[in-house]
């Protein structure tokens, strides 16, 4: 975070006077914050967006300029959040419990407990998509199929993992597992290469709709049972989902809504950021979240009190001010 001061000289004073009638209008310091979104294409980076345009508009009232960077996304972020290079960012629930705890990619670097919640956005569903020729029609189907686990590399092959242990499933014994971009896997759904692939991912998607729509058939599967249902008791991260199918795409009519499970998207930031930062971010948000809504479909259930579920860090001091001076938290 970096600040900015403007100073004007004689001279400056000088043509001011001449040329305006009257001294020119010496600016305060002027705070510069960047946001850490996602692949342009995703939620995550329009997320960013938003809130930076909408702090933009206020800048004279905040003193904030804000920009947005696209990342590679929830790992990225937290750690530019850490690094200093960035203020704040969009993670999901699981990266942000994790990074604070020093668990799985965590575990050598130690808990990371400078990180800070501020509020949550989006449901992100683990989301199973499989043709319909594949015969696969639950989680047990996948045996002998091929099936992709998601972009390589992706943090979100632990949520993956997870699901498929719940089912007694394993990739190395059970099918034919391989990775490929989620912005791929339409395309090699529709020429036979694969049968289904995972993506967690928050809805509408325009890559979920696309394999929807595509020559051909496809469907989204249930990831639903008493190992899930075990997963969201004990990991504070998770949460049940429900996919709206017939808001995904227009050719799926007669599907019903599919029942899944997933994370929430997070708005993190250090303990570093100033109070008074994270609060203007924070009131600009929430009181002005009919607004914010229209910024994107996968917005339009946000509710004050939901944005304040699945925080998996402890509250900025901005964001928790915030919050008990409007009576959201006691």
């Amino acid at each position: 975070m970096r600040k900015k001061t403007t100073v004007v000289g004689f001279a400056g004073l000088l043509i001011g006077l001449l040329l305006l009638g009257g001294p020119p209008v010496l600016s305060a310091a002027e705070i510069f914050v960047t946001i850490g979104g996602g692949d342009r294409s995703g939620v995550y980076y329009p997320s960013g967006l938003a809130i930076a345009r909408m702090l933009n508009a206020k800048r004279h009232d905040y003193g904030i300029r804000a920009t947005v960077e696209a990342t590679d996304g929830a790992t990225f972020n937290m750690n530019a959040i850490l690094a200093g290079y960035m203020d704040f960012g969009l993670t999901q629930s699981d990266k942000l419990y994790q990074a604070f705890n020093g668990l799985v990619e965590w575990a050598d670097k130690g808990p990371q407990q400078e990180l800070r919640a501020v509020f949550s956005l989006h449901r992100e569903a683990l989301t199973l998509v499989a043709a319909v020729d594949a015969d696969i029609n639950a989680m047990d189907d996948l045996r002998g199929k091929t099936v992709s686990l998601g972009n390589p590399g992706s943090s979100q092959h632990w949520t993956v993992t997870e699901a498929l242990t719940a089912f007694d499933l394993d990739p190395n014994r059970d099918f034919d597992a391989i990775e490929v971009m989620a912005s791929d896997a339409p395309a090699l759904l529709a020429d036979h290469r694969i049968d289904a692939y995972f993506y967690t991912v928050g809805h509408p998607s325009e890559t979920i709709r696309k394999a929807l729509s595509g020559e051909r058939q496809a469907r989204l599967i249930p990831i639903v049972g008493p190992g899930i249902d075990q997963l969201v008791a004990t990991r504070k991260y998770y949460i049940k989902a429900t996919i709206p199918v017939m808001q995904l795409c227009a050719d799926a009519a007669g599907q019903a809504d599919v029942t899944t499970f997933g994370v929430i998207a997070t708005l993190c930031t250090s303990a570093r950021v100033p109070v008074d930062v994270v609060y203007d971010l924070t009131k600009e948000v929430f009181d002005n979240l009919e607004i914010f809504r229209r910024q994107h479909p996968a917005f339009y259930q946000l509710t004050r009190k939901g944005m304040l579920e699945g925080l998996t860090a402890p509250l900025h001091p901005g964001a928790l001010r915030y919050y008990k001076e409007t009576g959201l938290i006691d």
